[in-house]
């Protein structure tokens, strides 16, 4: 099954058929728009427990450009993390600029966003996706937590990783 981009309803339709088809592995889009099998990790069906989890390994220190949509934080960011810890983030466009006036505090690291995946499987939210880059990290995860409610979802697109930076 591929993870295909589609706004509420009609994707938990997709999602719900797949399930019923049986089918089991997700499959990431690659940067060449290929698609390759990489997790069993995707869309949160009800009753979904801990077991979900993204096998990626976080490095100590990285450095990785952050694409977020959501009512929390919204803007491009280039973002270095020291330590498992965000320890500076520059806003790429206006929107991460003004974010970042607002409260730079708020730009997660690669790791806090894998804690709100797993998170948001343990909840059972509407959609909890990730696709996967070719070495496993993730490379965009969408976040949905009820399905009706309005401006609670989330997309936070990872781009550019380059462990060991800054």
């Amino acid at each position: 099954m591929t993870l295909v981009r589609l706004r509420s309803r009609a994707r938990s339709v997709l999602l719900a058929a797949a399930l019923v088809a049986g089918t089991t592995g997700v499959t990431a889009a690659c940067d060449d728009g290929t698609a390759s099998p990489k997790s069993t990790e995707g869309a949160s069906p009800s009753g979904t427990t801990a077991a979900h989890r993204v096998m990626w390994q976080e490095p100590a220190s990285y450095v990785y450009t952050l694409t977020s949509t959501s009512q929390v934080l919204t803007g491009r960011f280039r973002v270095t993390v020291r330590d498992g810890e965000v320890a500076g983030a520059v806003g790429l466009d206006s929107a991460g600029r003004k974010a970042l006036a607002d409260g730079p505090g708020r730009v997660p690291s690669i790791g806090d966003l894998i804690d709100r995946l797993e998170k948001a499987w343990q909840e059972g939210a509407d959609t909890a996706e990730a696709e996967y880059a070719p070495d496993g990290h993730p490379s965009r995860i969408t976040l949905d937590p009820a399905e009706n409610a309005i401006d609670d979802e989330a997309e936070y697109v990872i781009g550019s990783l380059e462990a060991g930076g800054g």
